[in-house]
């Protein structure tokens, strides 16, 4: 890391972070990944050990980032079982809107900034469509006049990008595109997330990853107030069909977003009991992991279900149905074989 001020420039660079990514997750988790791995975590051990449905009414955001969170704190509803925190921040200062990136990097510490896709140079979407999306920020030159980026998702990136172009993409109102009826209109407002690792992760050990599965299948068959496992599961795809035969558009343009934060969840837990079954000659174990991802790949048909039927809402409630009834049946599988792995361990 080096570090060079005067008066009026500062140059700040680092080493690039790993660019971490799986197919079915989204940038929110690819952002994490890099920042685990730079703390020298395991990214997939960490992201990968929690498990659950969480549905939470009226939060679901036009992002591609959007998570649902009981307590507001993202790092723990995307690490339970971790000591991993989150917290969103905005410049303080207007007339200075990089001191805070700045203190970041100096203290050798990654940055996670929301930006507008259609200003970005590297993104396909670049001067054509509005989206909301994560990208790392690892190094910044006001000598040279970029900000050193890297964006896992494909197609990967990590380079300069010029600051004019990303103060643009940070502060975009990103408005309502007729292209992304999912990740536009939602004004991203130079928003950025600190996210820190506390107590390093110890080793996974078959006892403990046990303890993280069987808290999660409790969490599953636990019935609370809140739309947490899979009743809170049938509440949600009982009000999804109500909310289709009523026409109701925006119930399909929320399922986009929220689907693709619980199966990025799925995947993650499924790949990581799958190599933990691999590594540790258990075959009901790694069978359990493949029962997790098949209910990662069945939020696939849910989720572009409504993508499609967006239009017409009314048209597509048999579908939707058919398709969350698969799902359902997935979840209660999974469940069942996860259940059976941790009495194992």
């Amino acid at each position: 890391m080096t570090v060079e001020a005067t008066a009026r420039t500062y140059t700040i660079t680092g080493p690039e972070p790993e660019l971490w990514y799986r197919d079915l997750i989204s940038c929110l988790q690819a952002t994490f990944g890099s920042v685990l791995a730079r703390a020298g975590a395991d990214p997939l051990a960490v992201l990968g050990a929690g498990w659950e449905f969480l549905h939470v009414p009226g939060d679901v955001r036009s992002e591609e980032f959007y998570y649902p969170c009981a307590d507001g704190d993202l790092g723990r509803a995307l690490a339970p079982h971790h000591d991993l925190g989150a917290r969103w921040w905005q410049p303080a200062d207007e007339d200075d809107v990089w001191r805070e990136v700045r203190e970041q990097l100096a203290a050798d510490r990654l940055v996670i900034a929301a930006v507008d896709n259609f200003h970005l140079p590297f993104r396909p979407a670049y001067g054509d469509v509005h989206a909301a999306h994560l990208v790392v920020i690892h190094g910044l030159d006001e000598t040279r006049g970029v900000v050193h980026v890297s964006d896992a998702m494909p197609p990967a990136f990590r380079g300069a990008v010029p600051i004019q172009a990303f103060l643009r993409s940070w502060g975009s109102a990103n408005p309502t595109d007729v292209q992304d009826a999912f990740f536009s209109d939602s004004k991203i407002g130079r928003r950025c997330l600190d996210v820190r690792l506390g107590t390093q992760p110890a080793p996974l050990t078959p006892e403990l990853l046990g303890g993280y599965l069987r808290a999660n299948t409790e969490g599953f068959t636990t019935e609370t107030s809140a739309r947490t496992g899979l009743s809170g599961y049938d509440a949600f795809a009982a009000e999804l069909a109500e909310r289709c035969r009523a026409g109701d558009a925006g119930a399909l343009r929320e399922l986009y977003p929220f689907g693709w934060a619980m199966q990025a969840q799925a995947s993650l837990h499924g790949e990581l009991l799958r190599r933990c079954g691999r590594d540790w000659d258990d075959p009901v174990l790694a069978g359990a992991g493949r029962a997790v991802e098949s209910v990662a790949h069945a939020w696939t048909g849910l989720r572009f279900t409504g993508a499609h039927g967006l239009d017409a809402p009314r048209a597509v409630t048999a579908d939707i149905s058919h398709h969350a009834t698969l799902l359902r049946g997935a979840y209660a599988r999974a469940i069942d074989a996860v259940g059976a792995a941790a009495a194992r361990l």
